[in-house]
């Protein structure tokens, strides 16, 4: 294999695949990026058997020519240096040869490094995915819709399943939901593909969070398309592909009420702002633990303590609150992750007593939901 590249085109498709590496592996060809050379670009792939990326750079684009390749090949190369010698070398183009034994050769102005390549043909072969399911959703939306779901993921390895975040596909509306058994999240969008449907797709909360990383700010379409076990997004040249978590996703419509005994319409930023500073006493304690009340004024009042600092009170004033008065304790820091990814200037609360869920939603519009379980307290 012999070519030049472009070293910020190359770059770039490093920092993708590079998402996909294993950390921790006792399969050493894992560790490393696969590059592949043809006679119309480079092919770069990693994976670590859960998620495998594969990104294309083309030799020629309508503005510009990004490489050329002398000699076809492969090779396998540690991703631990790989990565940062690319982004550290000193000239924009990068030569890159593979003489015998995968040893290789980069060369880049004065620079030249000799890094041990590996075979190859030990690579994994990347997962084979039939293209009958799929749709197309714009890149901001599918970024935010893991954005406010993906926080609700359990860390707890015990429970696999929610580990994930439940995809679901029906009539045109697309859902994801995320639950850890304290809380839940869920968002909902209208995709314009009433053919495609599916249901029980859970993907790793932790992939989730890789594939919004290179996900293209831009508005561009990614392809979504289900398979049997795996689930490939495309987004331009870069392939993205995830194995489904094993097992069966619990129901979770039936702990979600549909009427409140209190509901109050507030600010989103005023509570945001309000509970944060509760917090910087609740965590002291490791608890967590942030009360609510409703006032006679017809107002809420926000109160934390802790046994060694003291204790915060504030008063917040209210759009609109109606039903039975409330005192209500709850876990700070759930809350303040559902106040962070709401995308509305004032949000609805809806409760059903102390000892219920606590639900939470935008005001103005109905596409997602969040729900917290309250504590118990003595006082």
């Amino acid at each position: 294999m012999k070519l030049t590249i472009l070293r910020n085109e190359l770059n770039d498709a490093i920092q993708h695949v590079s998402k996909a590496v294993a950390s921790r592996t006792t399969i050493p060809i894992l560790s490393g990026i696969k590059l592949d050379a043809s006679p119309t670009g480079v092919t770069l792939t990693a994976s670590d058997t859960d998620i495998s990326i594969q990104s294309f750079i083309p030799l020629e684009t309508p503005n510009k020519t990004i490489g050329t390749v002398e000699r076809t090949g492969s090779v396998v190369l540690t991703a631990k240096f790989f990565v940062e010698i690319i982004k550290k070398l000193p000239h924009e183009e990068v030569h890159i040869e593979v003489g015998d034994r995968f040893q290789t050769l980069i060369t880049s102005g004065a620079t030249e490094i000799q890094l041990v390549g590996l075979d190859p043909e030990e690579f994994p072969v990347l997962p084979s995915v039939q293209e009958d399911q799929v749709v197309s959703i714009p890149g901001d939306l599918l970024r935010d819709m893991i954005r406010q779901t993906v926080f609700a993921v359990t860390t707890n390895e015990s429970t696999p399943i929610l580990t994930g975040v439940l995809w679901n596909l029906q009539e045109g509306i697309y859902k994801f939901v995320a639950t850890d058994r304290h809380r839940l999240a869920s968002r909902t969008a209208t995709v314009e593909l009433y053919d495609v449907r599916f249901s029980n797709i859970v993907i790793s909360g932790k992939t989730l969070n890789e594939l919004a990383k290179i996900v293209p700010d831009q508005n561009v379409m990614v392809d979504i398309v289900v398979a049997e076990n795996q689930v490939l997004f495309k987004l331009g040249n870069v392939l993205f592909y995830s194995r489904m978590l094993d097992g069966t996703y619990p129901d979770t419509s039936k702990i979600i009420p549909q009427s409140f005994k209190t509901e109050l319409v507030l600010n989103t930023k005023a509570l945001s702002d309000s509970i944060d500073r509760a917090y910087l006493l609740s965590r002291e304690e490791k608890t967590n633990i942030v009360r609510l009340v409703t006032t006679e004024t017809g107002g809420i009042e926000i109160s934390s303590s802790s046994s060694e600092l003291g204790k915060v009170t504030e008063q917040l004033s209210v759009t609109s609150m109606s039903g039975d008065p409330l005192k209500i304790a709850f876990n700070s820091k759930y809350m303040l992750d559902v106040l962070k990814v709401i995308d509305s200037e004032e949000l609805f609360i809806g409760f059903n007593g102390a000892m219920s869920p606590i639900i939470i939603r935008p005001s103005d519009h109905e596409n997602s939901l969040h729900l917290i379980l309250p504590y118990r307290t003595t006082n």
